[in-house]
């Protein structure tokens, strides 16, 4: 099995816009066309509440004519057209049981589109878009609420069947993962509290499936920031979107590897091969 996970930062601007960063994105996701996974997770999409219009469906229709898909937005009290998340699956592939599941988050994160699982008859998959700390890291507290929750949800599925999780987990956990460690301590994405929640997770019978496959290799990042014109260049960036699996099954990853997104600053497409 072939699954791709990617935040896209608006798939609105990705599929109907013609600047010169929606045309990057549009390369992209042409290479992920290309790559014929089973399934493809976006992480925020920014849609409106009421989800894609219909020309964003015709577009993905006709770009994943062999795909189904399902969304999640922001709604409620949530801010609007913020975070949200999609699945593409293969319409090949037995119908799974779609949920967009609620962890009992703090303020309004249970309301904007974080989570989608998709339970298959031996596994399930499922896609996070986890809550940024903020400015200021005024949103830490609700973050490190959100992950306990998210770990103990992820916990609860494993419980039932074997898992691969997915997204854009906004932190980076080790020092290897980031180009500049020391210039980046206690900023959001990087702070002791976060990258604590995040080896809590892997404690709790998880595997970083990049590590899994790599090592302690350095150097390969997953996001580089749009507002440093050379970040990409310069290859400073820092790794905080993973494939993780279940222990149980991590005898069965052949591939967990970053996609090629050429000139395109922001998230990096992942990619992971699976025998399942």
């Amino acid at each position: 099995m072939k699954v791709i996970s990617w935040n896209i930062d608006s798939l609105n601007a990705a599929l109907t816009s013609d600047s010169d960063r929606a045309k990057m994105s549009q390369a992209v996701l042409k290479t992920i066309v290309d790559m014929d996974a089973d399934i493809i997770a976006l992480q925020e999409t920014k849609l409106k509440d009421s989800g894609p219009t219909k020309a964003h469906i015709h577009i993905i229709n006709e770009m994943f004519s062999d795909y189904e898909m399902v969304w999640r937005s922001s709604t409620g009290e949530a801010r609007k057209g913020y975070a949200g998340t999609m699945f593409l699956y293969k319409n090949d592939l037995e119908h799974p049981e779609v949920t967009f599941p609620k962890i009992d988050a703090p303020s309004t994160m249970d309301d904007e589109g974080r989570i989608i699982t998709l339970e298959f008859e031996n596994f399930f998959i499922t896609q996070v878009y986890t809550p940024n700390a903020g400015d200021g890291l005024n949103r830490l507290e609700e973050r490190m609420q959100w992950d306990d929750k998210y770990k103990d949800y992820l916990v609860n599925l494993d419980k039932i069947k074997p898992v691969i999780a997915c997204g854009d987990y906004n932190v980076a956990v080790e020092e290897i993962d980031l180009a500049n460690p020391e210039g980046n301590r206690m900023n959001a994405g990087f702070t002791d509290q976060e990258r604590q929640g995040f080896r809590n997770l892997l404690d709790a019978g998880f595997v970083d499936t990049f590590r899994k496959m790599h090592g302690n290799v350095e150097g390969v990042y997953s996001w580089f920031a749009q507002r440093v014109r050379t970040s990409k260049i310069n290859n400073s960036g820092w790794r905080i979107d993973y494939f993780l699996t279940s222990k149980d099954i991590e005898d069965k990853i052949k591939r967990s590897d970053m996609i090629d997104s050429g000139p395109r600053q922001d998230h990096v497409p992942l990619y992971l091969e699976i025998e399942l």
